[in-house]
């Protein structure tokens, strides 16, 4: 794919924000050209949500988290981007939200969307929790997760993270959940600390809407990319196919795919 048409990734950046460069590279590797751009520029006009083909929420802390994780930022979207938010949506345009970025979606209201409800809560352990965990892909239809078919294996890195639903067999039945906790064999977490960091009630990781265009969820995908970020890699006898297992490039893969065509 030439430069000339890789799709355009909103990646927007609040005060705080400091996963932004992560996730831009983590696109650029999937094939797009990432766009990190100030809220400031956003609401004087300067740049547009629907100048581009995809929209990515960074992790970090916006706005130091006052009021709350993501609390600030989604306000942000609900209000100063509300009309380029919601003819995006229109437009039927990919949204990820990851770690602060997720905690966003749900405050502004898109997540877990439709007559669903959720927030995302201090972890069960009542502290930060920074660890790398599996994650079990869920069949959702989501354009984010139709390509994934193995398990992945990324850090997680927060202390408001366990997701609460005001209605888990809502969001159950309408399959909403793209990614569950699991141990290192694929079994899944069953709430068991560590391998559900946050206590998740059923080992929820991340959630779709309902049209499967937006994907919320607290771990770090854009952390595992590329070989040398996974620890194991310069391990004795480890190789490239070995070191990189649970990579999660094929996720931003899809949502990238899911443009271009």
């Amino acid at each position: 794919m030439s430069q000339n048409t890789r799709p355009t990734v909103l990646i927007p950046i609040a005060p705080g924000t400091n996963r932004n460069q992560e996730l831009a590279d983590a696109f650029q590797a999937a094939g797009a050209e990432p766009r990190q751009v100030p809220l400031s520029a956003l609401r004087e006009g300067d740049a547009s949500i629907t100048d581009h083909q995809l929209l990515a929420l960074p992790g970090g802390f916006s706005y130091g988290d006052s009021l709350g994780a993501g609390r600030l930022l989604g306000l942000d979207l609900r209000s100063w981007m509300a009309d380029q938010l919601q003819h995006a949506l229109d437009r039927e345009m990919p949204i990820i939200g990851i770690c602060n970025g997720f905690q966003a979606l749900v405050h502004a209201g898109l997540l877990p969307g439709g007559d669903a409800d959720a927030a995302l809560t201090d972890n069960a352990r009542g502290r930060f929790e920074c660890r790398w965990v599996h994650l079990a892909p869920q069949s959702t239809g989501s354009v984010w997760t139709n390509d994934l078919n193995e398990q992945l294996w990324c850090p997680v890195a927060h202390g408001e993270g366990r997701f609460v639903a005001g209605d888990a067999d809502l969001l159950e039945s309408n399959n909403q959940v793209a990614f569950r906790y699991a141990e290192a064999d694929g079994s899944p977490a069953g709430g068991t600390y560590p391998f559900n960091p946050n206590g998740s009630k059923g080992d929820v990781a991340g959630v779709v809407d309902p049209s499967g265009l937006v994907l919320g969820m607290m771990p770090h995908p854009e952390d595992h990319v590329r070989i040398h970020q996974n620890p194991h890699w310069k391990r004795r006898g480890a190789t490239a196919s070995s070191a990189g297992i649970g990579g999660c490039l094929a996720l931003f893969e899809s949502g990238v795919a899911a443009v271009v065509g």
